[in-house]
């Protein structure tokens, strides 16, 4: 007896976690992870990283990479299934104990709505029900959920594909502002900053609602969401403290909009980053590849301030609040080339910190220097 009461218990609980998973996964607007969802996503990147590893050209990691995220979720559906299934399974044999075979059948039958396996007694029949339903409504989530989730990447990639005329590829900062002067169009870099600001906000509430696509790759290999971030905030930071033109405050708001979707995004995935920085912490950007980037906009005709000292702290004060989660997230994602982003997050630069299960964030987000 207390062995049926045991295994309904903890059927009933496997039940739960499944359910809970879809809930957190699917239909709760904000950042709640499951730890199903986690160690489904987890085993499935390893397996996915282990055959991207197997070549050295990007092409070959590319591709492979690009299967990952959709393999994911599929793979998480696939686990809600056999949940359900394993759950009502222990349900059926505590409630009739006709072998492991039968209830496999009985519960199979039920959760495919198949009904080719005949249940007797009200309060099974009831059960069966429930399973049905649960089944069904697992179906009509990733329905649901795959539209949603398409949506939101295609709004993404409207930017990051046209930061490709604008700032070349692979994307460069440097390129985007040589191009902004030579098309007399620097006076118009606000209404750039202003798109992506909106585009950092897009992104960060999508990225948290539908963590896969965080790994969803864009159509060209080249091009990638961390990279495109990267550019934007390194043009923002370069226009405000090294380009001698009248100060844009909307860049200073792109670059706080974008280094807080770059935080909570790092947050739902557990990578640790200062949550405070001060304007003189060390940054992965060197004052020799700095000095390099302004004697090359120096040449090309843009006006630089006379005090480069001053503007190599002011830029370096900039990109503190943003490096490290901006280098996590691009060796995270298996990023392609591009300078002062994913070119500095390879395997032989050290692997982002992640915190423990349960460990709640220690960043707070209404701190930051720079602005």
């Amino acid at each position: 007896m207390l062995t049926r009461i045991l295994l309904a218990i903890g059927g009933s609980f496997v039940i739960g976690v499944a359910v809970l998973s879809a809930v957190r996964t699917v239909i709760l607007p904000r950042a709640a992870a499951s730890l199903l969802s986690r160690a489904v996503f987890r085993t499935v990147r390893r397996f996915f990283r282990f055959i991207a590893s197997r070549r050295s050209s990007f092409e070959w990691s590319d591709a492979v990479m690009a299967m990952f995220a959709p393999v994911g979720l599929l793979t998480l559906v696939a686990s809600w299934l056999a949940f359900l299934m394993g759950g009502f399974m222990a349900i059926f044999w505590a409630a009739e104990q006709q072998g492991w075979t039968e209830a496999f059948h009985q519960s199979g039958s039920s959760l495919f709505t198949l009904g080719f396996a005949p249940i007797d007694g009200a309060w099974l029949q009831a059960v069966s029900f429930v399973e049905a339903a649960l089944g069904l409504g697992m179906i009509a989530l990733l329905i649901t959920y795959l539209p949603s989730l398409y949506l939101a990447f295609s709004r993404r990639e409207t930017l990051v594909a046209l930061l490709e005329v604008r700032a070349g590829s692979p994307p460069s900062a440097v390129e985007m502002l040589e191009r902004f002067h030579r098309i007399g169009w620097i006076g118009r870099l606000t209404d750039v900053w202003q798109e992506w600001e909106v585009w950092f906000a897009e992104v960060e509430e999508s990225h948290t609602t539908y963590p896969v696509l965080t790994f969803y790759r864009s159509p060209q290999p080249e091009r990638h969401w961390v990279t495109a971030a990267g550019t934007v905030l390194d043009g923002a930071a370069l226009t405000l403290s090294t380009l001698d033109v009248p100060w844009q405050p909307q860049a200073a708001l792109q670059i706080r909009a974008g280094f807080l979707a770059l935080r909570r995004i790092a947050d739902f995935f557990g990578i640790e980053y200062d949550p405070d920085p001060s304007p003189d912490d060390p940054i992965s950007i060197s004052r020799a590849e700095y000095d390099e980037v302004v004697d090359q906009l120096e040449q090309v005709g843009l006006p630089i301030k006379p005090d480069r000292d001053q503007a190599w702290r002011d830029f370096a004060g900039w990109r503190v609040n943003y490096d490290t989660p901006l280098l996590s997230l691009a060796e995270m994602t298996l990023a392609p080339y591009a300078p002062w982003t994913s070119d500095r997050s390879a395997p032989d630069h050290r692997q982002p910190k992640v915190r423990r299960w349960g460990r709640r964030s220690r960043a707070r987000h209404s701190g930051g220097s720079g602005t």
